[in-house]
């Protein structure tokens, strides 16, 4: 099957196109970039967005849905920095509900995150009714309980909820993200990861927090897990990670650090 179509006219033979495609699709002869390996296509987009003259397309990403990225103020090393480390692992919630729009903006950012050789695969299930993350954390903690191993780890956590109901699962998060991938999709685990670091990085930037649902995840990643019911999960699809999202019920005055860096580079013998 023929994926690449390239204008002659605007083509200037550059090359960058052979270059930047990880696959080896093309082949740059002297008339421009050849076809030479179609199926090897990961529908990356990089032959059509790298060229400079809007030369080349492609079938499995077409020219006419990339945008032109144009001029972007560029962060500085600072700035960047600062942009990062305002990810905080957020523990207590407002009583807010999150605007669904919101929500929406944090999984489209999410879904724009690199994956395993483009094979994306994820999918997104936004909880936002209260009642239903009540439920959920109901559920985990019956679950809980009737494992030996994890009633007595988690043995603090547990009456914590029955004595006191005090939620140390969810949070009392008013929202929570999951990702989903098919259950023979090996690199879920993996791009969902990917997915979920992007929207909490992008979180504080619409005045939200979030952390990631480890505890929950023990529960809801399981084969058996109640969750699959709770939430409706199609079948042939698996839980792959989880997110708490909500507005911070306490802003941070200062960055913390972390633990001494431990780097080196590899010196020859």
């Amino acid at each position: 099957m023929s994926l690449i179509t390239v204008n002659e006219e605007k083509c200037i033979k550059c090359g960058m196109c052979v270059v930047e495609c990880p696959t080896g699709v093309l082949k740059l002869e002297a008339t421009g970039p050849k076809e030479v390996n179609p199926n090897a296509c990961l529908e990356c987009g990089h032959c059509v967005a790298v060229c400079p003259k809007e030369a080349i397309d492609n079938k499995k990403s077409p020219l006419a849905m990339q945008s032109e990225i144009g001029e972007i103020k560029k962060l500085n090393p600072e700035e960047a920095e600062k942009f990062i480390r305002l990810r905080r692992s957020i523990r207590s919630y407002k009583n807010i509900a999150v605007e669904r729009e919101k929500l929406l903006q944090l999984v489209e950012v999410a879904h724009l995150a690199p994956t395993a050789s483009n094979s994306q695969g994820i999918s997104y299930l936004i909880v936002d009714d209260k009642k239903t993350i009540e439920l959920a954390v109901e559920e985990c903690i019956n679950w809980f309980e009737h494992s030996e191993t994890l009633s007595k780890a988690l043995a603090g956590m547990i009456s914590g909820y029955r004595n006191n109901k005090i939620d140390t699962i969810l949070r009392d998060a008013p929202s929570i993200i999951l990702t989903l991938a098919d259950e023979d999709f090996r690199n879920g685990r993996e791009n969902s990861i990917l997915s979920l670091s992007y929207l909490e990085l992008y979180a504080p930037s619409l005045g939200l927090g979030s952390c990631w649902a480890g505890i929950f995840e023990i529960c809801a990643c399981s084969d058996n897990s109640p969750m699959y019911k709770l939430f409706n999960i199609p079948e042939k699809k698996k839980i792959t990670g989880v997110v708490m999202v909500g507005y911070p019920k306490h802003s941070f005055k200062r960055f913390t650090e972390r633990q001494p860096l431990s780097a080196s580079f590899y010196e020859k013998h």
